[in-house]
C-alpha cells in the first residue's frame, strides 16, 4: 500500500511539472532570460539544427487548390535534424519548377505556413518554431504578390520616403502568407556594370545606397513597425561582392582597407543602424580570404565594433564554397568549422553545419561557439513572437497584391523613370497615332527583372498596355521587330512601315532578366549562359557581359525605324546601363526605365504623354563604353586625362536627368554650426511652365587631406516638389560623416582645412558653391 501511495504521489508531481510554464515558456520574462533557459535544455543536435537552413519548396506538397501538406523531406528535417530554419518555401520561377499550376497562392501559402509551423512544434522535443526567410528584393518572390522596380529603378527615385513605402508593402505582404524575414535589399555598390547583378543594387555611390537603403529598413523593420508586423530583413552581400574581376559574379574584389571603410562597409552599418537585424555573407573572396571565413569582417567588425545583435547567414552554398570553389578547406566539415569560427551563425544549404556534432565530439569547434550562434537566432524567434503566437490568418492573405500596394508600384514606378534626352518632342499629344515597336515594348518578364515569380495572366501592365490605356488602342500599331538576343530579322522591315504610317515611334529596347524553363542553372540559382538556346536573358544573377552593347539586332531595329522619318522616343528597359549612344546622337528622345515592375507600362506612358514629370536621377554613371570601367563619379584624386581614342568622362553622369520643366539655383548659404558640422542653404526656383520634381544634391569635396580623398562625394539630397514659378529653400545638414576620412594610421578623423561645398542637378551640374573652413 505505501508503495501505491508513492508511485501515485510520482505521477501527482510529474502531471505537475508537466503543467508548468518553463521560464523559456514564459511570455512575461525577458528575451534573454528565456533564450538563455531554452539554450540551456538543448541537445547539441537540436542546436545545431537551427543553424541550418536548406531549400523550402521540397517542404511541402500542394494536395489540392486548397489543401497542403507536410512533405516527407520536411518530416526528416525536423525529426532527424532538428531543423529551424526554411528559405525560400513560397518561391516560384523556373529553377525551383514552381509555376501559377503547383505552386501555393497566397491563401494556400498562409495555410502551407500553419500546416509546416505545427509540424514543428508538436513535434520537436522542446517546440521549438520554425522561422521562415524568402526573397524580396523588389517584392516577395512568390506567386500572387505585387512586384516593385528592382533596387537600381528604386534607387533612381533618389526618395528615401518612397523606398520605405515600398518596404511597408514588401513586409505586410510577406508576414500575410508567413514569412518572417526578406532576403535582400542588395547593399553592394555597383561599379562594375559588366557584373550581372547590377539591377539589384541601388547603384554606385555609399552614401545614396546608405540612404536608400536605411529608407527599405525602416519600411521593413520589426524595430520600426513593430515585431509583429515587421520582416528581419537580411542585408546582402557582406561584403564588396559588387566589384568582381572581370565583372564575374563570385570572383575576387580587389578593394584596399581604406576604401572598404570609407565605401563598402559605410552601407551596412547604416543599414544595422537602421533596424537590420541579418546579414548575409557573399561569394567572393577579399585578399584570398572567402567572406564567409573572415572572421576579421564577421567578428572583429561586425559584431564585436558594430555591436550587431542579428544573426550572419551565408549565402546559398557559399559555406560549402570554402572547400569547392576556394580550395581552402580541404572537406565540407572543415569549411564548416571555418565559417563557424570567423562569426557565421546560419548556413543556408544546411550541408557544412550538419558535420559540426562530429567536430565538437574531436574538440576541432566548442559547443560555446554553437551556443552562441543558436542563441543569435532563438532571439529572433522569440522577439517575433513565435513561441507565443506562431500562427497565422490565412484569411488576411487576401490583402496580398491589394490596391495601396499596387498604387505604390505604380509611384515608385513613375519616380524611377529616368529622362536622359528631349529635343522638345516629349510630352507626347494624346491624339497621336502611335507606332509602338521594339523587344520590350509588350513582354511581361522582361520589365520585371531577376528573382520575380510567375505572374498571373492581366496582373503585369506591359508600355504596350499603358500606350493603349492611355490614347486608346485604335491610335496604337504594335511590332516586335525583334529579341533582346536572336538574330531574326523578318520583323524589322514591319517595324519601319509602322513607324512610317504612324506619327511618333515609341521604340522599347534593352535587356531582359527574365528566366524561362529552358535556361539552365547552377545549385546556387544562379543562370547559365549556353549557346543551345537563344532566349532573351542577358542580365541577372549569372548572367555576367563581356561588352554593354544592345544585343541581337536591337541597334539595327533602331537605325531602321529612324529611316522611317518619324520622331523617335527610345525607351530603354534594363538591369545594366546598356550602351546608349546611339539613342543619345539619333533618337528624338530617350529614357531608362531600367525593371520597371508591374506598373511600369502604366508609369511609363504617363511620363510619355505628360500625366506624370519625370524626375528620375541616375544613381550610377553610364560609361561610353567598356574600356573606361570603372567610371564611377566619385574617384579619387588626381583627375583623369583622355583616352587616345575618347573621353575619359562617362556618356552621362551620376546624378544625371532631365524634366519638363527648368530648376535655377541661387543663394547658397553655408554656416558653420560646430566643430565638424555645417548647415547649408540654397533656393530652387521653378522656372518652367510646369510642376515638377527637383532632385538637388549637394556634395563635398576635401581641398587637402593627409590621403588621397574623392574628387567630390555625395553628402546630401533632397527631392522636392516645386509648382511652376515657386520657389523653396532646400536645407542640408553636415554632420562629421560628411568631412571625415581614414587617416595614414586608420584612424576615422575629421581634419581641419577647407572644403568646397557644391549643391546642384548632378555630379556634373554644379549650380552654386562655396568654401567652408573648419
Amino acid at each position: 500500500m505505501r508503495k501505491f501511495f508513492f508511485a501515485i504521489a510520482a505521477l501527482t508531481i510529474l502531471a505537475s511539472c508537466s503543467r508548468t510554464t518553463l521560464p523559456y515558456q514564459d511570455s512575461s520574462k525577458p528575451v534573454d532570460v528565456r533564450v538563455r533557459d531554452l539554450v540551456s535544455r538543448m541537445t547539441l543536435e537540436e542546436k545545431i539544427g537551427q543553424l541550418l537552413c536548406p531549400l523550402g519548396w521540397p517542404m511541402y506538397e500542394k494536395t489540392s487548390d486548397s489543401t497542403v501538406s507536410v512533405s516527407s523531406d520536411y518530416e526528416k528535417f525536423i525529426m532527424e535534424s532538428h531543423g529551424g530554419m526554411l528559405w525560400a518555401v513560397f518561391r516560384a520561377d523556373p529553377w525551383t519548377r514552381k509555376t501559377i499550376e503547383n505552386g501555393l497562392n497566397p491563401v494556400l501559402a498562409a495555410k502551407a505556413y500553419n500546416e509546416l509551423q505545427k509540424f514543428a512544434i508538436e513535434n520537436s522535443r522542446l517546440g521549438i518554431p520554425i522561422i521562415f526567410a524568402e526573397e524580396a528584393p523588389h517584392g516577395h518572390m512568390a506567386i500572387g504578390t505585387t512586384v516593385f522596380p528592382t533596387s537600381i529603378g528604386l534607387a533612381s527615385t533618389w526618395s528615401r520616403y518612397t523606398v520605405e513605402e515600398v518596404g511597408h508593402a514588401i513586409a505586410a505582404e510577406l508576414r500575410a502568407q508567413g514569412g518572417h524575414i526578406s532576403y535582400g535589399p542588395v547593399i553592394d555598390l555597383s561599379r562594375e556594370p559588366r557584373w550581372s547583378r547590377v539591377e539589384e543594387t541601388y547603384g554606385e555611390d555609399v552614401y545614396l545606397t546608405s540612404q536608400m537603403a536605411s529608407g527599405m529598413i525602416k519600411g521593413t523593420s520589426p524595430k520600426a513597425n513593430g515585431w509583429d508586423k515587421g520582416v528581419i530583413s537580411t542585408l546582402k552581400h557582406f561584403v564588396a561582392y559588387g566589384i568582381p574581376e572581370g565583372g564575374h559574379n563570385g570572383n575576387p574584389s580587389t578593394v584596399g582597407e581604406r576604401d572598404l571603410l570609407e565605401n563598402f562597409l559605410p552601407t551596412f552599418k547604416s543599414a544595422i543602424d537602421a533596424g537590420a537585424l541579418s546579414v548575409m555573407t557573399s561569394y567572393n573572396t577579399i585578399d584570398g580570404i572567402p567572406t564567409t571565413a573572415n572572421h576579421h569582417l564577421l567578428t572583429e567588425v561586425l559584431k564585436d565594433e558594430w555591436n550587431f545583435d542579428g544573426f550572419v547567414v551565408s549565402d546559398l552554398y557559399s559555406v560549402d564554397g570554402i572547400c569547392g570553389s576556394h580550395n581552402i578547406a580541404k572537406d565540407a566539415r572543415e569549411a564548416g568549422e571555418m565559417a563557424l569560427k570567423a562569426g557565421l551563425d546560419v548556413d543556408l544549404g544546411a550541408n557544412c553545419f550538419a558535420l559540426l556534432d562530429s567536430s565538437v565530439a574531436e574538440g576541432r569547434v566548442s559547443e560555446k561557439m554553437i551556443d552562441k550562434a543558436v542563441s543569435r537566432v532563438l532571439r529572433i524567434k522569440f522577439e517575433l513572437g513565435l513561441f507565443d503566437n506562431p500562427y497565422i490568418d490565412p484569411d488576411k492573405a487576401t490583402a496580398v497584391r491589394s490596391p495601396e500596394h499596387v498604387s505604390v508600384a505604380r509611384k515608385a514606378a513613375q519616380e524611377s523613370i529616368t529622362l536622359l534626352e528631349n529635343n522638345g518632342i516629349l510630352p507626347l499629344s494624346k491624339d497621336l497615332k502611335v507606332a509602338v515597336i521594339g523587344p520590350n515594348a509588350d513582354n511581361v518578364y522582361n520589365q520585371l527583372g531577376d528573382y520575380t515569380a510567375p505572374q498571373d495572366e492581366g496582373n503585369v501592365k506591359t508600355i504596350l498596355d499603358g500606350i493603349r490605356a492611355k490614347i486608346g488602342s485604335e491610335n496604337v500599331t504594335y511590332v516586335k521587330g525583334c529579341a533582346i538576343r536572336d538574330c531574326s530579322s523578318d520583323g524589322i522591315a514591319r517595324a519601319k512601315a509602322a513607324a512610317k504610317a504612324a506619327d511618333v515611334a515609341v521604340v522599347v529596347v534593352g535587356g531582359s532578366s527574365a528566366r524561362d524553363f529552358k535556361t539552365k542553372y547552377i545549385e546556387t540559382g544562379a543562370a547559365v549562359v549556353d549557346n543551345e538556346t537563344v532566349g532573351d536573358i542577358e542580365a541577372g544573377e549569372g548572367s555576367d557581359r563581356a561588352t554593354l552593347d544592345l544585343l541581337g539586332l536591337q541597334e539595327s531595329l533602331l537605325r531602321a525605324v529612324r529611316e522611317a522619318g518619324k520622331p523617335m522616343v527610345v525607351v530603354y528597359v534594363e538591369g545594366r546601363p546598356l550602351d546608349k549612344r546611339w539613342a543619345k546622337e539619333c533618337a528624338d528622345a530617350l529614357l531608362t526605365a531600367w525593371y520597371p515592375g508591374q506598373e511600369g507600362g502604366n508609369a511609363v506612358a504617363d511620363v510619355l504623354f505628360g500625366d506624370y514629370n519625370p524626375a528620375g536621377r541616375l544613381p550610377v554613371s553610364v560609361p561610353v563604353t567598356v574600356g573606361q570601367i570603372p567610371v564611377n563619379y566619385n574617384k579619387k584624386f588626381p583627375y583623369g586625362h583622355d583616352y587616345v581614342e575618347m573621353q575619359a568622362a562617362p556618356l552621362y553622369p551620376f546624378g544625371y536627368g532631365l524634366s519638363y520643366t527648368a530648376f535655377e539655383y541661387s543663394d547658397i548659404d553655408i554656416s558653420r554650426t560646430g566643430a565638424a558640422s555645417a548647415k547649408v542653404s540654397v533656393t530652387v526656383r521653378n522656372v518652367g511652365k510646369m510642376d515638377g520634381d527637383e532632385v538637388v544634391q549637394l556634395y563635398v569635396t576635401d581641398l587637402q587631406a593627409s590621403t588621397a580623398r574623392p574628387r567630390k562625394q555625395l553628402r546630401g539630397f533632397e527631392r522636392v516638389r516645386i509648382a511652376a514659378g515657386e520657389s523653396v529653400r532646400v536645407d542640408f545638414e553636415l554632420d562629421e560623416d560628411a568631412f571625415s576620412l581614414y587617416n595614414p594610421e586608420m584612424k576615422k578623423v575629421v581634419e581641419p582645412g577647407e572644403f568646397r561645398i557644391m549643391v546642384g542637378a548632378s555630379s556634373e551640374d554644379i549650380r552654386q558653391e562655396g568654401i567652408l573652413v573648419l
